[in-house]
C-alpha cells in the first residue's frame, strides 16, 4: 500500500510539473521585447503602395531632392515628345505601360508652345493632352512633370502664367505634380531675363499651390546651371534644369554641374539623350554610362528624351509603334532598349 501511495504521489507530481510547464512556458516574442503585445512591422504592410505613396510630396533640401521623410531620392523615367507632333503617345495606356513594363516612376508631358499647332494657337486641344497624361500618372501613382516646352518663353509670360495657374488650381493638391516652367532658354541673361520670368510664373503657381516642386530652366538650352550660383530664386522648393546629350556634352558639362552642386544648387535632368545634341548623329555608349554614373553618385533625377517614333536616334520607338503601349522589344530603337534596361535595373 505504501509503495502504491508513493508511486501515485510521484506520478501526480510529474503530471503537475508538465501541466505548469505547458501553461507558463516562455513568453511570446512580442512580450519579451517589453512592448504592449503588438509586433513591429517587418516590411511594408501595403504591397500595392505606389512610388508616390512611398515618397509623398517632394521637396528640395540643399542640393538634393528629398521625400516626405527627408530621405534623398532619385527618379528615372521618360519624356514624351512635343505634344503637337507626337500626340498619339499622350494616352493613359502609354503612361500605364511606361510604369508597368519600363518601371518608370516619372513621366514628362512636353507641351509645345510656339510652333505650329502648339499651345498658343491650339490651347484647348494641347491642354487636354497634358490633362490626360497628368490624370494617368495620378492613377498609376507616379510623378509627372508638366513642361512648358519652349525656347522663347520670356516672350509669352502671360500665357505661361495663365497655363500654370490653371494647372495649379486643378492639380495643386496632388503630390504627383512637378512644374517645369521653361524647357530650354537660349542665350539670354539669367539675371535680367530668366530669373524675372521664373519669378512671375512661380508667383502665379504659388497663389494656388504653395508646396509642389518647381523646376526652372537655365541659359543655353538649360546647360549653364552654374550661373545660378549666388543668384537663386527666392522659393524654398525650386530645382534647376540641366539638359545634356551624351555624344556632344561631355566632361565640360559635368564640371559645370559639379560646380553648381558644390555650391548647393539642386539639379534635375528633365531631358537628356545618349545621342548627339541634334537627337541624331551617333550614340555614345561610353559617355552615356559616365553620365549615368554621375547622376547616380549625386542622386540626380532624370527623364530621357523621348517617347516618339520619329526617324532619329534619340527616339525610343520605331516607326508605327502603337500609342497604346504594349511595345515588343523589336519595336524599340537602340536608344529605347538601352534606356529601358537602365530604368528597369535601377528603379525601386
Amino acid at each position: 500500500m505504501r509503495i502504491l501511495t508513493t508511486l501515485f504521489v510521484f506520478l501526480l507530481t510529474i503530471s503537475l510539473m508538465t501541466a505548469c510547464e505547458s501553461d507558463s512556458g516562455t513568453l511570446p516574442e512580442t512580450d519579451q521585447d517589453g512592448g504592449d503585445g503588438s509586433e513591429e512591422p517587418t516590411g511594408n504592410p501595403n504591397t500595392n503602395s505606389s512610388i508616390v505613396d512611398t515618397y509623398g510630396l517632394l521637396k528640395v533640401s540643399g542640393n538634393k531632392i528629398v521625400d516626405k521623410n527627408n530621405n534623398s531620392i532619385q527618379l528615372r523615367g521618360m519624356s514624351l515628345f512635343w505634344s503637337q507632333w507626337m500626340g498619339q503617345y499622350y494616352t493613359s495606356e502609354t503612361v500605364k505601360w511606361l510604369k508597368e513594363d519600363w518601371k518608370c516612376n516619372i513621366v514628362r508631358a512636353a507641351m509645345g508652345v510656339e510652333d505650329s499647332d502648339g499651345y498658343l494657337t491650339n490651347k484647348e486641344t494641347e491642354k487636354q493632352k497634358i490633362f490626360t497624361v497628368i490624370d494617368a500618372a495620378i492613377a498609376e501613382g507616379i510623378y509627372v512633370i508638366v513642361d512648358w516646352h519652349s525656347h522663347h518663353a520670356e516672350d509669352h509670360v502671360e500665357d505661361a502664367k495663365s497655363f500654370f495657374s490653371e494647372i495649379a488650381q486643378k492639380y495643386g493638391d496632388q503630390p504627383n505634380i512637378i512644374y517645369e516652367i521653361y524647357n530650354e532658354p537660349l542665350n539670354v541673361s539669367w539675371v535680367d531675363v530668366l530669373k524675372p520670368y521664373h519669378e512671375q510664373v512661380i508667383a502665379a503657381i504659388r497663389a494656388h499651390d504653395p508646396d509642389n516642386m518647381i523646376i526652372c530652366g537655365t541659359r543655353t538650352w538649360s546647360q549653364d546651371v552654374d550661373e545660378v550660383i549666388g543668384n537663386t530664386i527666392n522659393d524654398n522648393n525650386v530645382a534647376y534644369t540641366l539638359h545634356y546629350y551624351a555624344a556632344t556634352h561631355k566632361q565640360f558639362l559635368r564640371d559645370k554641374a559639379q560646380k553648381a552642386l558644390d555650391a548647393g544648387i539642386p539639379i534635375f535632368v528633365t531631358e537628356y539623350g545618349i545621342t548627339e545634341a541634334s537627337g541624331d548623329g551617333s550614340i555614345d555608349t561610353n559617355e552615356a554610362q559616365i553620365w549615368w554614373d554621375f547622376l547616380d553618385q549625386n542622386k540626380i533625377s532624370w527623364c530621357n528624351w523621348s517617347i516618339a517614333d520619329k526617324q532619329e536616334l534619340s527616339a525610343a520607338l520605331k516607326s508605327g509603334a502603337s500609342g497604346l503601349g504594349n511595345w515588343a522589344d523589336d519595336e524599340l530603337t537602340d536608344s529605347g532598349k538601352m534606356i529601358r534596361a537602365e530604368i528597369k535595373e535601377k528603379n525601386p
